[in-house]
């Protein structure tokens, strides 16, 4: 029987969308595999790593049957991207094997069966759709991913907080030294929600979400979120766990604010960077009136020295910072004036965007 019969770069898009979270290496081999469900021509793919479940469907023609099975995911993409974008494919069902054709090429795979495949256990009481356009998520989540924790023992910093009330979306990100906040107004008013999103979730929404119109749909319940667009259902554990107070984190009422071009500081900020040592990262910023300098030095006695006018007449400020930290920031960020406000040398520093109060990000400093 011909499972589907499809050009080449159509099996692979469709294929790709849903294999992103497939790991080279699992406990259960099935996990390695997509499920591929045929009803009449659509093909329903499914893939899961017990945690995460993506679902897609699409029309790629072959015979008009019922068919289930399950097959290596990444060992398919593989040989596909080896084919001509152009070229017509076939998968085809032989006993327990897959045969996937394409001009003169024939692989022939090995399947596992469909009943085999862990689905995960959809939660029972959703609460209401809402729903906001791909591309104002996509937005918010490059404006606050970058400051997720990785591997931290405090598991709910390894993800991104959402928090739904009105008609605000939020969504908070923080590793205990720095604070990402972005939020957007939704067309709708939905009920108070507040769930952790796992890092791996935030990186796959992040890579499946377009800049093309369009909506995603999105539901939570007590341990799962279920968000659908473009075709595609996909289903999250959460991270469970309290999420830091973050409104104390945000400092208020500072003392001294500058504001200047990003891209300027970014250079600068690049340039300094390149003698910083690799374990300590550190730059000096000595705020001044008229002046930012920024310095930083290596275990080589080596130092580098950058300076920007700034239109700035507070206190004179010397402060540390890990240079990565302002760099992220920056660079994920397209406006093209920056706000920095300070109190003084020991306490953090607030990024916001001028006349914008949906952006904040806060920085630790740290001693030099």
């Amino acid at each position: 029987m011909i499972v589907l019969k499809a050009p080449q770069d159509q099996v692979l898009s469709v294929l790709q969308a849903v294999a992103g979270i497939v790991e080279r290496r699992h406990t259960l081999p099935i996990l390695a595999n997509v499920l591929i469900r045929k009803t009449g021509s659509s093909v329903q793919l499914t893939t899961s790593d017990l945690e995460i479940q993506i679902r897609t469907t699409a029309d790629l023609g072959g015979d008009a049957q019922d068919f289930t099975t399950t097959v290596g995911a990444r060992k398919l993409i593989d040989i596909l991207r080896t084919m001509p974008a152009d070229q017509t494919v076939s998968l085809e069902s032989s006993a327990a094997k897959l045969i996937l054709k394409g001009g003169k090429s024939k692989f022939t795979l090995q399947s596992m069966p469909a009943e085999d495949f862990p689905l995960v256990q959809e939660a029972a009481n959703f609460g209401p759709v809402f729903s906001v356009p791909q591309k104002t998520l996509k937005a918010l989540l490059s404006q606050v991913s970058f400051a997720m924790a990785v591997h931290d023992i405090r598991y709910y910093l390894n993800g991104i907080l959402f928090v739904a009330e009105g008609t605000q979306l939020s969504l908070v990100a923080t590793d205990g030294h720095r604070l990402a906040f972005a939020s957007a107004t939704l067309d709708v008013e939905v009920p108070k929600q507040e769930v952790i999103l796992p890092r791996k979730t935030v990186l796959e929404l992040q890579r499946l979400l377009s800049d093309a119109e369009g909506a995603i749909e999105m539901q939570f319940a007590n341990n799962q979120a279920k968000f659908s667009f473009g075709g595609m259902e996909f289903v999250t554990k959460l991270v469970e766990g309290k999420f830091p107070d973050y409104n104390r984190v945000i400092p208020r009422n500072h003392t001294n604010s500058i504001t200047l071009g990003r891209a300027a500081l970014l250079s600068t900020l690049q340039r300094t960077a390149i003698l910083t040592s690799d374990k300590f990262k550190g730059v000096r910023l000595n705020i001044d009136p008229g002046t930012l300098r920024v310095a930083a030095n290596n275990a080589e006695q080596e130092e580098a020295v950058d300076e920007l006018d700034i239109d700035y007449s507070g206190d004179s400020i010397e402060i540390g910072f890990n240079v990565t930290y302002l760099i992220d920031a920056l660079a994920n960020m397209n406006q093209d004036m920056v706000k920095i406000e300070l109190s003084d040398g020991n306490s953090s520093a607030l990024l916001t965007i001028p006349e914008d109060t949906q952006f904040k990000y806060v920085v630790m400093p740290m001693r030099i």
